[in-house]
């Protein structure tokens, strides 16, 4: 089959840039001073854009106590207030969809914080379903 009529899947294609969020660009407007935030990798979309990046894979933003570096997530419905909202989170997907890029979010679901409902449910007693989901 000629080269021209191959369809190409994007994931095998595409130019990934990995962020960490907490250092990359702050704006000021997470909660925490100095901590880089959503709308800081908002405000960077057209420089990555022009160094050819198609996804931006951002390392956790997930609410954390951050003792291991965000990936000790405390509630897998929320973002680190250090980082910002989920308001600007959609805003960052919106902006991404505009410039024909995508986002991919760092998710280890098997590494939750001892904050975690789950991991707090599963010490609370011997009889309780979850707890065997931690050892």
């Amino acid at each position: 089959m000629p080269l021209s009529t191959v369809t190409r899947a994007w994931w095998k294609e595409a130019v990934v840039y990995q962020i960490y969020p907490a250092s990359f660009h702050s704006t000021g407007s997470g909660s925490e001073p100095g901590w880089g935030d959503i709308r800081g990798i908002t405000s960077k979309l057209d420089y990555l854009k022009h160094l050819g990046v198609d996804i931006v894979w951002t390392s956790p933003i997930y609410a954390s106590p951050q003792v291991d570096m965000g990936y000790d997530i405390s509630d897998y419905n929320s973002i680190d207030s250090r980082f910002s909202t989920l308001a600007d989170v959609d805003e960052l997907i919106r902006q991404l969809k505009a410039r024909d890029m995508r986002l991919m979010m760092d998710l280890v679901v098997n590494h939750t914080s001892d904050q975690h409902a789950w991991f707090v449910d599963s010490c609370s007693f011997k009889t309780v379903p979850k707890r065997d989901w931690y050892i």
